[in-house]
C-alpha cells in the first residue's frame, strides 16, 4: 500500500496529521491480523502524485491511497489509468466532496478502516484537455469560483470559503453565449455555468447533480442559463440540497460525451482544478478505475447522506 499525501491538503490540515495518520493506519492493519506493507510519499508540488501513483504501480502496489482533496484524488486516479491497482482516498482537504459522494464524507476515522475493510468498484473516468477526472469538471463561473478559492481565504474553508468566493466573483461576472454537444443533441443558449458531472457533489458541498451515478457510463451535465445577479443569489442556497433542479433556468442532461464551445474562452475546471479554457470536449471511460469505497447494502434502504454506485 503506497499513501500519498499532500501536505498541504486542507490548509495544512494534512500536514499536522501526518504522524497520527502513520499510528492508525498501524493499529488498523494489525486489528485485521493481516500482513500489509505499506508507505507513506508527501507530494511536494503539483503533479507529483500522479507521477509517485505511476511509480507505485511499476513497483507492484497492490493499492494507492490519495491522502488530500479532490485535487490530490484526482491526480492519483491520473497515475493509476490503465492499470488495474485500486484507488483508495483518506479525505484531508477542505471540501472533501468525491469523499462524500462515496460515502466517506469527512470522516477520518472511516476512511482509514475502509482501506482495509472496503471492497473493489470499478466506477466511470471522464477524460478532458488530456487529463482523467473522476469528480465534476465544467466551465464558467464555478470554474472562476474555484480559481478564486484555490489562491485561498484566510480563516476560511469547504463551503465558507466557496460561499466568499461567489460573492467576490458575481459583481464582475458575465454570461457568456454556449453552445452545447451532448452526443447528437445540440443546445445553444447564454449560460452562467455548464457543469459536467460524473458524481454528486463539488465546491464545497453542493449537490449539482443530485442523480449523478459513478457506474452508470453517462454524465450528467448541469446547464445554469443567463439570470440576474439578484435571482442568482436569492437561488443559490438552493444547490447545497440538490433542489436547484426545478429551477426555471436550470437544466439537467445525461450524456456520454460533451462538447463546449463559447464565444469567449471561459476556463475550464477538472477535480476542483482549472486547467485550461473553452473550447473543451468530455469523453466517459465507462468503469475506467478500480475504486476501494465503502460496502453499501444493496437491500439497506435507510436514507444516505451518500450515493449508492448503482
Amino acid at each position: 500500500m503506497t499513501v500519498i499525501v499532500n501536505p498541504a491538503a486542507g490548509r495544512g490540515k494534512a500536514r499536522l496529521l501526518l504522524a497520527d495518520l502513520e499510528v492508525r493506519l498501524s493499529m488498523v492493519i494489525q486489528n485485521t491480523h493481516r500482513i500489509i506493507s505499506w508507505q507513506i510519499v508527501e507530494t511536494a508540488r503539483p503533479g507529483d502524485a500522479t507521477r509517485i501513483a505511476r511509480e507505485a504501480v511499476a513497483a507492484g502496489a497492490n493499492i494507492v491511497v490519495a491522502a488530500g482533496g479532490d485535487g490530490t484524488i484526482g491526480e492519483v486516479a491520473n497515475g493509476l489509468m490503465g492499470s488495474q491497482v485500486p484507488l483508495a482516498i483518506l479525505p484531508l482537504g477542505t471540501g472533501n466532496d468525491f469523499a462524500h459522494s462515496i460515502g466517506l464524507g469527512g470522516d477520518f476515522d472511516k476512511a482509514i478502516n475502509n482501506l482495509v475493510e472496503g471492497v473493489p468498484i470499478a466506477i466511470d473516468v471522464g477524460r478532458t484537455q488530456g487529463r482523467y477526472f473522476v469528480n465534476v469538471a465544467g466551465c464558467g463561473f464555478d470554474a472562476v469560483v474555484a480559481k478564486r478559492v484555490n489562491r485561498g481565504f484566510r480563516r476560511l474553508r469547504g463551503t465558507a470559503a466557496y460561499v466568499a468566493a461567489v460573492l467576490k466573483t458575481l459583481p464582475s461576472f458575465r454570461a457568456a453565449a454556449i453552445k452545447l454537444t451532448l452526443d447528437d443533441q445540440v443546445i445553444e443558449t447564454r449560460a452562467m455555468l455548464c457543469s459536467v458531472a460524473n458524481a454528486r457533489y463539488y465546491g464545497g458541498g453542493m449537490k449539482i447533480a443530485p442523480d449523478a451515478l459513478l457506474t452508470d457510463g453517462m454524465f450528467d451535465i448541469c446547464l445554469l442559463k443567463e439570470v440576474s445577479k439578484l435571482e442568482f443569489v436569492r437561488a443559490f442556497p438552493r444547490v447545497f440540497k440538490g433542489t436547484h433542479l426545478t429551477h426555471p433556468a436550470v437544466q439537467m442532461f445525461r450524456s456520454k460525451s460533451v462538447k463546449i464551445e463559447s464565444d469567449r474562452p471561459l476556463p475550464v475546471l477538472v477535480d476542483g482544478e482549472v486547467v485550461g479554457t473553452t473550447p473543451a470536449e468530455f469523453e466517459m471511460i465507462p468503469g475506467g478505475l478500480n475504486l476501494i469505497g465503502p460496502y453499501i447494502d444493496p437491500y439497506d434502504h435507510e436514507d444516505h447522506e451518500e450515493m449508492e454506485f448503482g
